[in-house]
């Protein structure tokens, strides 16, 4: 497809453009699980897994779950990156009410995920900007009690691996956790931090990796093999969620290498997303470019290279030109990790962030076109009704 002139994200050059993940079927979380200290509101630090699980042939299914029958699918719905609004002068109207109304059927799935790109917390006095803030730095935090537009739009579990997790310092971050945990939502994205919840009587992974301190080191190989495979081995069903990849509206595509962005390693995607799949993982979820990615298949297993945006409450984010088109992606799992369908529902963000259904499918055809141009014969297949097949 044809590159897109650089636009600007926060006001400087940056594209951006979303995915969120949505289900097939519909159903609740059952328990829930955590290994390490969920409950524990500091950063959980890395544990050596133990021996790692024989790696995954892409012929043989990594394991089978005695619980559910191989038969019985379970959705997963995951989004991009979620900025409510920046509080004090950049929050939505009605204090936040319906800020989801428009997507939350779209989001409707056994276990719905999304990117929490925010603290929720009062103003710390520790912000990474300093005050007055600095030029060019961006640090967003919404009212703790902003969990419940979370929670009422039906997300279950957040992810806060990513590089504004921690904009008010380490207390801004416990303070997300309890507002989190106070609305029963679950999160993962800390150091070591596996969080497993049951759905449907399959045992789920979720784990969060970013090139930010206090998170599980996208950068770092190893470790991520180890701590994926130690979550192979306490559920059914591994997602990795990831924050990786450079930012500005001509990243939209996937190269193979590390991607710098102002200086930072933000990681290699392709060699990362194949490691994690190698150690176990089922689904491999992105985001962190601020514009959308193609998707392809590797040993049968998706990887979405990147979600994008889905909101940027308070005029937070750009909404303009490529810059406000999003998606939801629905992906369908067998108990043993088997693919089992999918789907891409384009959103985009109106004139103040929040996210919108589209009926146009611009996400889609974007998603199609990435997915053909960088991944050839490995690409996912995205049908004109939004279907996602694997190649061949």
């Amino acid at each position: 497809m044809n590159a897109h002139p650089r636009t600007g994200l926060f006001g400087r050059p940056v594209l951006t453009v979303t995915i969120a993940v949505a289900a097939l079927v519909g159903a609740g979380i059952g328990g829930v699980a955590l290994a390490g200290r969920d409950k524990n509101t500091d950063p959980p630090q890395w544990q050596p897994a133990p021996a790692a699980s024989t790696p995954r042939s892409s012929a043989t299914p990594r394991k089978e779950s005695a619980e559910v029958p191989a038969a019985e699918a379970i959705s997963l719905s995951a989004t991009g990156d979620i900025i409510m609004g920046s509080a004090p002068s950049k929050l939505p109207v009605k204090g936040g009410d319906g800020f989801f109304d428009s997507v939350a059927d779209e989001l409707k799935a056994d276990l719905v995920m999304g990117n929490l790109e925010q603290p929720l917390t009062g103003d710390t006095g520790s912000s990474k900007c300093g005050s007055p803030p600095r030029d060019n730095c961006f640090a967003f935090r919404a009212p703790p009690s902003y969990a419940k537009h979370l929670k009422k739009a039906g997300f279950q579990l957040l992810n806060t691996a990513n590089n504004h997790s921690n904009d008010y310092g380490r207390q801004g971050y416990k303070n997300t956790a309890a507002a989190l945990e106070a609305a029963g939502l679950r999160h993962t994205g800390a150091q070591g931090q596996i969080t497993v919840v049951e759905v449907k009587g399959v045992k789920v992974a979720a784990v969060g990796f970013s090139s930010y301190a206090g998170a599980n080191n996208l950068n770092d190989l190893d470790a991520a093999r180890d701590v994926v495979a130690k979550a192979a081995d306490q559920a059914d069903l591994v997602v990795v969620q990831v924050h990786m990849g450079a930012e500005g509206s001509d990243k939209n595509h996937v190269r193979s290498g590390h991607e710098l962005f102002f200086g930072e390693d933000r990681g290699d995607p392709k060699a990362f997303s194949r490691a994690v799949i190698d150690a176990g993982a089922d689904v491999v979820v992105g985001h962190g470019p601020h514009v959308l990615r193609g998707m392809e298949f590797y040993k049968d297993r998706l990887i979405a290279y990147s979600l994008g945006n889905f909101a940027g409450g308070g005029k937070t984010l750009s909404s303009t030109g490529v810059l406000k088109y999003g998606a939801i992606l629905h992906v369908s799992l067998e108990p043993d990790g088997s693919w089992a369908g999918g789907k891409v529902v384009s959103t985009y963000m109106n004139a103040a962030g929040v996210p919108t259904a589209d009926e146009n499918g611009k996400s889609r055809d974007l998603i199609a076109d990435l997915s053909a141009d960088d991944f050839g014969d490995s690409g996912a297949k995205i049908g004109e009704d939004g279907s996602i097949s694997p190649p061949g």
